[in-house]
């Protein structure tokens, strides 16, 4: 994301794919007459938005998936009535243009429309090598990779040199970014993937690659022979069963999900309910790895400034790269959704916006 001046709005509405209901691939709908962003503090900026990348959260949130939670975001003091977010942008990965960096940031996500606001901490230079179409492709992935391993995982450039490190579904958009960003701090990395993915990952740096359609994948991992200092799951459900017994006892490893039911209970329950539960969840777990001598986490995205320049320094110094699967024009965003649902993603989906 590079910032440089931006184009001077003169018109009230714009260009936007918006949802009116949440549902599946029908809700999509494109409009010319979207409401024009307004900035509500002092501190956030209306940009100019060239590509936006699309995660599988997006395809999630157009069917209602964490909207107690992102209400809660928007209006912190419920004083909007239900489904007052409608009609509602879509999108969280942009490369832009701004006029200058905020100090803050926005309350609202959207980005697959020509104009959004965006704040400090989901803002970088754009990488100079990088097309805006690559540049949309990092920022998401990258920042929840760096949340997960650096903030949870305690990675850093001078210990992960000496980490044996496991990636559970290593070829989509997380995964493959998890795998440049380990290696280029040294560590060695086994990766579960399917037999049609593995050249990528290998191609992206992976000492190890496990095919999952193979066998049991658990007896696959313990016939390596070693154990793992931290394992990143991107997959979830029963691989947390067995995946954190790969880890190293009393040793401090950790297992790291990033599949959490935290959104799920909250529009299930409420706010209050909903993070009582997940609170309830979060302990047990912990509880029940810690007596086996490992560390039970959740990983999250979060927003950090400071961790994309850190990315955008390993881009120039050609350590990582995007890696884009699928491209769609502004006018195939359902099109670029149904990508997403299909699975298997190889990569990053990329919406070219101007």
């Amino acid at each position: 994301r590079r910032l440089f001046s931006a184009s001077r709005r003169c018109s009230s509405t714009m260009p936007a794919w918006v949802i009116d209901k949440y549902g599946n691939n029908d809700v999509l709908r494109f409009t010319k007459n979207a409401s024009f962003p307004v900035i509500s503090y002092p501190n956030e900026v209306i940009v100019k938005v060239f590509a936006a990348g699309l995660n599988p959260i997006d395809v999630a949130m157009r069917g209602g998936y964490g909207a107690a939670t992102f209400s809660m975001q928007r209006d912190p003091l419920n004083i909007t009535q239900s489904g007052s977010e409608f009609p509602l942008v879509l999108g969280r990965d942009v490369s832009i243009r701004i006029p200058e960096p905020p100090s803050d940031p926005p309350t609202s996500p959207g980005n697959i429309s020509i104009f959004a606001i965006e704040g400090s901490t989901l803002v970088s230079h754009k990488p100079k090598s990088m097309s805006h179409t690559e540049a949309a492709a990092i920022p998401y992935v990258a920042t929840t990779v760096w949340s997960a391993l650096v903030n949870t995982g305690g990675l850093t450039k001078e210990n992960c040199g000496t980490k044996r490190i496991l990636i559970l579904g290593g070829s989509g958009g997380v995964g493959t970014f998890a795998i440049q960003f380990l290696k280029a701090w040294g560590a060695h990395v086994t990766v579960t993937c399917s037999h049609n993915a593995q050249h990528l990952v290998r191609a992206l740096g992976a000492d190890c690659v496990v095919d999952y359609t193979a066998g049991p994948v658990k007896e696959l991992l313990e016939a390596l022979g070693w154990k793992f200092d931290l394992i990143l799951d991107n997959v979830g459900g029963e691989t947390e069963c067995w995946a954190p017994s790969l880890l190293q006892p009393w040793r401090g490893s950790k297992y790291i999900t990033l599949v959490t039911p935290f959104l799920q209970n909250t529009d299930m329950l409420g706010i209050a309910d909903g993070m009582v539960k997940t609170a309830a969840s979060l302990a047990a777990s912990v509880f029940r790895h810690m007596v086996k001598g490992v560390h039970y986490r959740w990983g999250f995205f979060a927003a950090s400034g400071p961790a994309l320049d850190e990315i955008r320094d390993m881009v120039h110094a050609r350590q990582v790269q995007a890696v884009v699967e699928d491209m769609f024009g502004f006018s195939q965003v359902p099109e670029a959704f149904q990508r997403i649902e299909k699975g298997h993603a190889r990569g990053k989906t990329v919406v070219q916006i101007s």
